[in-house]
């Protein structure tokens, strides 16, 4: 029985340490793998929560099927080659090769009216109205983007910058930071110890710069005006420029006129009246 009692507690102390081995291990394993691994990865619902997105063109199909074939050719190829190469091919194209990537966008078309139908059904009042709230702000964001492109192109001249701007551009590269947010807290804070009559030197230099946009403005809103595009011209030139055909100086000259007649009068008269007093007295005395 003595054998027997050794085997067994040999076995147990075997298994207990196998099994801490084995635990170990495990461990060490799981913690190396990244987190993919180690946790089991979440299911992806079918229905987005946002609406559905757009279905892509025919082009745009072409481009996604085109570019790794090109990709491949072309190791060294860069982006803008990618896309003027893909480009000329779907030009060059005949209306029979684009025929499938057509059709394809055409159903997908169709089944983004349902899916988007089917969407809009299930908002709630205050969910239409956030979304028509948001769409304003990404439409008026595009029609002031566009704008400005516009005004550049047309060559509108800068704003005026501040004595701040004008400090900072000149000690931007010698600023205390690494990032641009570090650099620009470092210069407000020595902004802020400067001296009066050091920050008086930027003033001044503000102070010339809103002349030059005073000067260039009014040479390119004439400019605007000569080319007909006076809808691009500041709301206040227009006021001071209608200004002057809404007053009326003829009603002025005319009160004027009708104010000094009188007086005129009036002195001519007592002229009259003095002359024929004195010649009066004269008649008298001679008599």
């Amino acid at each position: 029985m003595a054998p027997f009692s050794v085997m067994t507690t040999g076995v147990s102390t075997l298994a207990k340490s196998f099994g801490v081995f084995c635990t170990t291990t495990l461990a060490r394993c799981t913690s190396i793998l990244p987190a993919t691994y180690s946790y089991p990865a979440k299911c992806l619902s079918s229905q987005a929560s946002g609406p559905p997105k757009r279905p892509l063109n025919g082009y745009v199909r072409y481009f996604l099927q085109q570019q790794p074939i090109i990709i491949r050719q072309n190791p060294e190829i860069k982006s803008v080659d990618i896309i003027r190469k893909i480009a000329q091919q779907w030009r060059t194209l005949s209306p029979e090769l684009k025929q499938p990537f057509e059709e394809a966008s055409q159903r997908a078309r169709e089944q983004f009216k349902v899916d988007f139908q089917h969407y809009q059904a299930q908002l709630t009042p205050a969910q239409v109205k956030q979304q028509a709230l948001e769409k304003r702000q990404r439409m008026a964001k595009r029609k002031a983007i566009r704008k400005k492109r516009e005004l550049t192109n047309l060559g509108k001249p800068k704003r005026p910058r501040s004595p701040f701007n004008i400090f900072m551009s000149e000690h931007f590269e010698e600023a205390r930071g690494i990032t641009t947010q570090a650099k620009m807290k470092s210069l407000l804070e020595d902004w802020k110890n400067l001296f009066s009559h050091q920050k008086q030197i930027y003033t001044q230099l503000a102070e010339d710069d809103k002349i030059r946009y005073k000067n260039e403005m009014k040479a390119w809103e004439g400019h605007m005006v000569e080319i007909g595009r006076e809808d691009l011209i500041r709301e206040r030139t227009l006021s001071t420029k209608k200004k002057p055909a809404s007053k009326t100086p003829v009603a002025k000259i005319g009160t004027k006129k009708s104010k000094a007649k009188p007086v005129k009068i009036a002195t001519a008269t007592g002229k009259s009246k003095t002359t024929a007093r004195t010649t009066k007295g004269s008649f008298a005395k001679t008599v």
